[in-house]
This record gives structure tokens, C-alpha cells and sequence, in this order.
């Protein structure tokens, strides 16, 4: 596993005070292990970003003016809005005991004959949560894919790391290869239905009520006469 050289300063401005940090273009941060005061730091952005835009752990050797110590990367906080990073913690690493870490995971082989088949490549888990021994750290995790048919898939149970405790669920799929998706036909519009149907007859009465009207205009000397016998 490869080693970064990171160079900080140690921070006075803590708290609130870290946005005048942020505004000098540094990210504030902090150092803590077992055993070890904490220490906060700052270091310009762009000594973060091979840490953070990468797909291996790294362990972190943090150089400061009064010596070195040994950390990864235990967490970075991002704005919601820039998205730019504005907070990280280091964890200190001792040789003796075990840490627990995310670590990376990358597939390999190219195109798998499940995809050349028509199916579609899932990558589930992206990082897998492990603990070991800092020497014992790896880089990243491969998992080769070339060989994977449709509905075939690698489990967590499948991964064999010396000397590296896995602490994810043994059935738990890291990649897999599902059927396409078959699209249904979308049925018609309900206004489309509505102006295939066919139409209903017209009503008989209203032909009775036109014909009643009718006759009740053909006989209006009979009314005259019934009011004059009464």
C-alpha cells in the first residue's frame, strides 16, 4: 500500500474562527489517537485532493514542524452547496493495534459476458468496511468481472484478504449481473379510450318531450273552451 506526504500547520483558530481559515484557501482539520492529544490542523486544499478523489486508501504520513505521525483518513466534510471540502479528521495509526477503515472497491476483467449478453452490471457496495492491522491495510479491493453471466453475482462471502477482518454481512452482493429491464407497452390515454368508445344512442325522451310540446301548441282553442264552460 502506497504512503501520501502530507504537510499541515497546526491551527490556532478552532472553533468559529475556522472560517477565517477557509477564507486564507486552507481546510481545517484535525489529528486524534489513542493516547495522543488532539491536534488541530490546516493544510492547503489542494494537498487534500489526492486523498480525497481517489480510489485506494492511503496511509497518510503527516509531517509537521515538531515531527511525523502515521494516520489515514478517517473523514471528510463537504459544503452542501460547493460542494468544496471543509473539514477533515486523521486518525493516528500505531503499529500494534488493529483499525477499522472503508476500503475501495474496484472492478476489473472489462466487460463482463453477462453484460455482452444483454445484461446490465450492477456495482453495489463500493467500499467495504474491514479491520486489521495498519501494515496490513489494502490498497483497494479487486473484484474481476469478466467472467460473470446474467444473474450471477460476487458476495462478500467470495472475497479472501489475508490477514484482514471483513465486518459486512458474508450474502451481502458487491457486483451483479441483472436481466434488462423489459419496458411494458403504456396503455392508451383515458381520452383516447374515451373517443374510441362508441357513442351512446340519444335518449327516446326527449323525441316524447319535442312531440308533448307539440301537442300542447296544437290545442289551445280546447283550453279557451274548458275556461269558458267553467
Amino acid at each position: 500500500m502506497s504512503e501520501i506526504v502530507l504537510e499541515a500547520e497546526r491551527r490556532t483558530a478552532v472553533g468559529k474562527a475556522a472560517k477565517r481559515v477557509r477564507a486564507e484557501g486552507k481546510i481545517p482539520g484535525v489529528y486524534y489517537a489513542h493516547g495522543e492529544e488532539t491536534i488541530p490542523l490546516q493544510v492547503p486544499k489542494t494537498s487534500l485532493d489526492s486523498l480525497i478523489y481517489t480510489s485506494e486508501t492511503h496511509v497518510i504520513e503527516l509531517r509537521l514542524k515538531d515531527g511525523t505521525k502515521k494516520a489515514i483518513l478517517r473523514d471528510v466534510q463537504f459544503d452542501p452547496v460547493t460542494d468544496r471540502p471543509i473539514h477533515f479528521d486523521l486518525q493516528g495509526l500505531r503499529e500494534d493495534e488493529k483499525v477499522t477503515l472503508e476500503v475501495p472497491v474496484v472492478l476489473t476483467g472489462g466487460t463482463p459476458i453477462g453484460v455482452r449478453e444483454g445484461g446490465l452490471l450492477q456495482h453495489i457496495m463500493h467500499k467495504v468496511k474491514v479491520s486489521c492491522l495498519p501494515k496490513h491495510i489494502p490498497s483497494r479491493i479487486e473484484l474481476n468481472v469478466s467472467q460473470l453471466g446474467i444473474n450471477k453475482a460476487i458476495h462478500v462471502r467470495d472475497l479472501n484478504i489475508p490477514d484482514v477482518t471483513i465486518l459486512e454481512a458474508m450474502d451481502d452482493s458487491l457486483v451483479a449481473v441483472v436481466p434488462p429491464t423489459v419496458q411494458k407497452e403504456e396503455a392508451a390515454p383515458a381520452a383516447e379510450a374515451a373517443a374510441e368508445a362508441p357513442k351512446e344512442p340519444e335518449v327516446v325522451g326527449k323525441g316524447k318531450k319535442a312531440e308533448e310540446g307539440a301537442e300542447g301548441e296544437a290545442k289551445p282553442e280546447a283550453a279557451a273552451e274548458k275556461k269558458k264552460s267553467a
